[in-house]
């Protein structure tokens, strides 16, 4: 058991964790992209009951 946690904490130190400007650029992206696919999918829900309600 110990050993497992030794190579746990070896494998730790191999790790390169993301520097903080790219954590808010990644984060950014998410956000921006998920505002468009929302208003995207808003659209289409939209279009679509304009559509149904016009039959």
């Amino acid at each position: 058991m110990i050993k497992f946690f030794k190579s746990i904490a070896h494998e730790m130190k191999l790790v390169t964790w993301p520097t903080a400007k790219q954590n808010r650029h990644d984060t950014m992206t998410v956000i921006t992209s998920s505002i468009l696919f929302a208003a995207y999918l808003g659209a289409l829900d939209w279009l679509f009951s304009w559509l149904t309600q016009k039959m």
